[in-house]
């Protein structure tokens, strides 16, 4: 995610109407040719339109001005001016756009397929040429229309990755590690705090047909809801997520934070962002436990979120020597399955499934329906 951006302020135009044409007919032996003035060419659209490969606002970040063409003027012997192409701007999904004024929202690219297009701005409409004004108390009209012209917004683009599951947690809790172990993404992993400067997607393979997608943010330290550090600034891209996982490093190797009282704090600094956070499901793994007295730290940091949040998942784990990582994975993937209703799909398609053979058995059988409840005897039963 090199040149990674999520915020860009732009100035978008569509194009202007051509001006219609003021001309007359000139041929020889024709001394009376009449008007033909042709029309003026409608201008550009400014068109949005979602790209699904694109992650980031890096392409619009730096190019202030989106100018959709003019129309064409028109010409004599009735030729119409050429219609303004229209400019069309690629937004990766997830992206909100905003009138830079007023601060309303315009529209948001949450649930548009690939290539779906939005119209923003129409372009203005061409001008008549003298041909329509001609009447029989006026055979030589000498005006025609002007083209229309086009109109001009400034606006504020905003991203939030679209993504199944969030990851939070203080600086080395161990959250890129997490990511690389589970998913296809390559975030940068060090043994120092602050390696995380820019979000990661990486998309854990679950099956031939479900993927869940997790989203690392760069680490929170306390006071981040009030523009500490930089987790204000990529906060948001969390609050599309269908859960959280909290990262607890159990064995405190951060300077300046307590294990004991991590998961509060993280959740404080959510709370102060969005109170919309701490409604999310969440799952809370407790990193680190090869490390010496990090097991015994990990428990009892379970133990007393058990007995406040019954309901929430927690799971001690080694990232680096791969402990508890099986577990965690399949409470990953489990939380993600049940929230978006997957669960409840896939236990259709199965009875779907068992209702089919037990109907083609019945019939092999020379049962009805209302027959399956006995027994039924199969070839090689007897």
């Amino acid at each position: 995610m090199l040149g990674f951006a999520d915020e860009a302020l732009i100035e978008v135009r569509s194009g202007n109407g051509g001006n219609g044409c003021v001309s007359f007919r000139r041929e020889k032996y024709i001394p009376h040719g009449g008007p033909n003035g042709g029309d003026g060419g409608k201008g550009g659209d400014v068109i949005f339109c979602v790209k699904r490969n694109m992650r980031t606002l890096a392409n619009i970040r730096h190019k202030h001005c989106f100018k959709a063409r003019n129309g064409g003027d028109g010409s004599g012997w009735n030729r119409y001016g050429k219609d303004g192409e229209d400019i069309v701007i690629p937004l990766p999904p997830g992206t909100t756009i905003w009138d830079a004024e007023t601060d309303e929202l315009i529209h948001d690219f949450t649930t548009e397929a690939e290539n779906e297009q939005f119209v923003f701005l129409k372009g203005g409409k061409g001008g008549w040429g003298n041909v329509h004004f001609k009447t029989s108390t006026n055979q030589a009209p000498r005006y025609a229309h002007p083209g229309t012209p086009g109109e001009t917004r400034m606006l504020r683009v905003e991203l939030s990755i679209m993504a199944d599951a969030g990851l939070v947690g203080f600086p080395s809790a161990g959250k890129s590690s997490l990511l690389a172990a589970f998913t296809n993404a390559r975030p940068k992993v060090a043994p120092y705090p602050f390696t995380t400067k820019i979000p990661n997607l990486g998309v854990l393979r679950v099956d031939d047909e479900t993927d869940v997608i997790i989203a690392d943010i760069p680490g929170i330290i306390e006071g981040a809801s009030e523009g500490k550090g930089l987790g204000d600034q990529f906060l948001k891209h969390i609050t599309r997520t269908s859960c959280l996982i909290f990262m607890i490093d159990a064995a405190d190797t951060f300077e300046g934070t307590n294990c004991f009282t991590a998961y509060e704090s993280l959740k404080n600094e959510l709370g102060n962002y969005s109170p919309e956070l701490l409604e999310k499901p969440r799952i809370v793994l407790c990193n680190k436990i090869d490390i010496e007295g990090a097991y015994d730290n990990a428990i009892q940091i379970i133990e007393e979120i058990r007995k406040n949040e019954p309901k929430t998942i927690c799971v001690p784990v080694s990232v680096q020597n791969n402990r508890g990582m099986k577990e965690a994975r399949e409470e990953i993937v489990n939380l993600v399955n049940r929230l978006e209703g997957r669960d409840k799909k896939h236990e259709a398609e199965v009875e779907k499934e068992n209702n089919f053979g037990k109907a083609f058995m019945a019939e092999r059988a020379g049962f009805d329906d209302e027959d399956m409840d006995e027994e039924i005897q199969y070839p090689g039963m007897e």
